[in-house]
């Protein structure tokens, strides 16, 4: 059974960082790709950033050249560096495993975590 915990949210004024950790328990398979999305208050959940087990990643426009997302395979864990943070970054933030095996495709997703950054 796969299961991703998120850590990391709190309050940050604006301009400041904050960390985001996902651990993933269970078997992660190198095909697995992970990922970050948010959802702000009123609005539809969103990506934030992927992320391959080679190591290619993909960002939203929004957080491109902000946040930096990696992962320790060796770890089963995935880290969002979020830098330079807006009022408008405010969400739960939420970590995503997609697990695709042959034809199909299954999504797995953390409890989420709250990131709030005041103006």
């Amino acid at each position: 059974q796969v299961q991703l915990v998120e850590s990391g949210g709190g309050l940050v004024h604006a301009g400041g960082s904050l960390r985001l950790s996902c651990a993933v328990s269970g078997r992660v398979f190198s095909t697995d790709v992970m990922g970050w999305y948010r959802q702000a208050p009123g609005k539809q959940r969103e990506l934030v950033a992927t992320i391959t087990n080679s190591g290619n990643t993909n960002y939203a426009d929004s957080v491109k050249d902000r946040f930096s997302i990696s992962r320790d395979n060796a770890k089963n864990t995935v880290y969002l560096q979020m830098n330079s943070l807006k009022p408008e970054d405010t969400a739960v933030y939420y970590c995503h495993m997609n697990r695709r095996i042959l034809a199909s495709s299954r999504d797995y997703w953390g409890q989420g975590t709250q990131v709030t950054v005041s103006s």
